[in-house]
């Protein structure tokens, strides 16, 4: 039990110093490209068509390679798999510490691009697979909520300390902790691939065994993965179990709610607003705050009780109410107000990677996580061109209509088909039996 909880501690450690190199570059960024690319002004249709085009580059990249990882890390360890990503993401970092002019940034954007289409999401993929390793079925919402609390505490630590630094020193700073995190992770993290499977009914990714269905008629076989995962591997998976796959339509919308966000919020605040890189920093630091608190100590008290089906639905029906919230923003400080609804929105995430954990066995998480962030990985692809576009003409001068905000509605209006459609699995069943074993742990 104890050398249990010291590896999941060697986690948390791994994923905040992670965490805390990627996010603390995120409150510059926007105005370093803008500097790059258009010099003294708070409008920039290329900045916006730039980002967008490499937001959905590395959606593909990500939409190919999570499947791929995830399948990998369960014939190799999760720690192995680690070091590729965690390697990868510091070669854009360390090029923008040195200089932020153009040609820099063009070196930078293209190397991000290429680096992110196997470092995008996969340290997030392979932490959570490496928890459902070592946690309790029952547990497991909860684990996935603290992972997130400390996905979250990163991301305060990284906004606060880009408030107070320049800009090339954030960058130098967050090249120094990346390099600091792979350390880390090769020192002092165990591998976490369990002896045997256990507590397992039916489990979406079966090694090639026979399972009898309820009714009693033949056996039916359940998908099996290459070590490379095929488009048509992943079909069976998506049909094998109703659960997973409403699951994996959840996690699309979602995910492509939170593309158009990425590829379109600051832009809008910049615009609207004249926001820059501190007032950026002031609103991540709120949010990450808040959602720190309720990750860590609000979700697991309402798991229990309410479940992670129905915390899913909540999470996704406040975010929509955030969104159109930021889409009729009449003043600077609705979106500072709009911030506090974080504390719920956060329940979204972790909820629907319990839901689809449940339904794989205990040598399956990376197969199934790793399908999830592929299918977020293709919305990500989609994205930015729907809202990339929509955000610069209504941005412009040359919009329909005077809505500066109509790019946001539309986000709002896909996390509610999110919501409608997770409304269908909040009370779905988990394939796997709720078991206690010596592979698993409490939280």
């Amino acid at each position: 039990m104890e050398k249990k909880l010291t590896a999941l501690s060697h986690l948390f450690v791994t994923v905040f110093l992670s965490g805390f190199a990627s996010f603390i570059v995120i409150p510059a960024i926007t105005d370093v490209t803008m500097f790059a690319l258009c010099p003294g002004t708070d409008e920039c249709s290329l900045a916006i068509y730039l980002s967008g085009l490499q937001q959905a580059m590395i959606g593909l990249g990500t939409a190919l390679m999570m499947p791929l990882i995830g399948n990998l890390s369960d014939q190799y360890g999760r720690k192995a798999l680690l070091t590729l990503p965690m390697t990868l993401s510091i070669i854009p970092l360390a090029i923008l510490a040195c200089s932020r002019t153009t040609n820099y940034y063009y070196a930078y954007y293209a190397l991000r691009t290429l680096t992110a289409m196997i470092c995008e999401g996969s340290i997030n993929c392979l932490a959570l697979a490496y928890l459902a390793d070592n946690i309790s079925d029952s547990q497991r919402a909860s684990a996935f909520g603290i992972l997130s609390g400390v996905s979250s505490g990163a991301f305060v630590c990284g906004t606060l300390a880009a408030r107070f630094l320049s800009t090339g020193s954030t960058f130098q700073v967050a090249t120094f902790v990346s390099m600091l995190a792979v350390v880390y992770m090769r020192m002092f993290l165990e591998e976490s691939i369990p002896d045997q499977v256990d507590g397992i009914s039916q489990p979406i990714l079966q090694e090639g065994e026979d399972v009898i269905q309820k009714d009693g008629n033949a056996p039916r076989k359940m998908p099996v993965f290459r070590k490379i995962p095929s488009v048509g591997d992943i079909i069976s998976l998506l049909k094998s179990s109703p659960s997973f796959s409403q699951a994996a339509v959840v996690a699309f919308f979602n995910s492509l709610a939170e593309g158009g966000m990425i590829s379109s919020l600051m832009y809008y605040l910049k615009a609207r607003f004249h926001f820059n890189k501190n007032q950026f920093a002031d609103l991540m630091l709120i949010a990450g705050i808040i959602s720190t608190i309720s990750q860590l100590f609000l979700m697991p008290l309402l798991v229990s009780p309410l479940g992670d089906g129905k915390l899913l639905s909540i999470g996704l029906l406040v975010s929509c109410a955030n969104a159109i919230l930021y889409s009729i923003a009449w003043s600077d400080w609705v979106p500072y107000a709009a911030t506090a609804l974080s504390i719920v929105m956060v329940f979204a995430p972790p909820s629907l990677r319990s839901i689809a954990s449940k339904q794989a066995g205990a040598r399956e998480q990376g197969k199934a996580q790793g399908c999830i962030s592929g299918i977020s990985s293709l919305a990500n692809i989609i994205a930015p061109l729907i809202f990339s576009p929509l955000t610069a003409l209504f941005l412009s001068e040359d919009a329909p209509f005077h809505f500066p905000g109509f790019s946001i509605m539309c986000i709002a209006i896909t996390l509610m088909i999110a919501f409608v459609q997770s409304l269908m699995i909040g009370s779905a069943p988990s394939t796997s039996r709720d078991k206690n074993s010596s592979n698993c742990v409490e939280v």
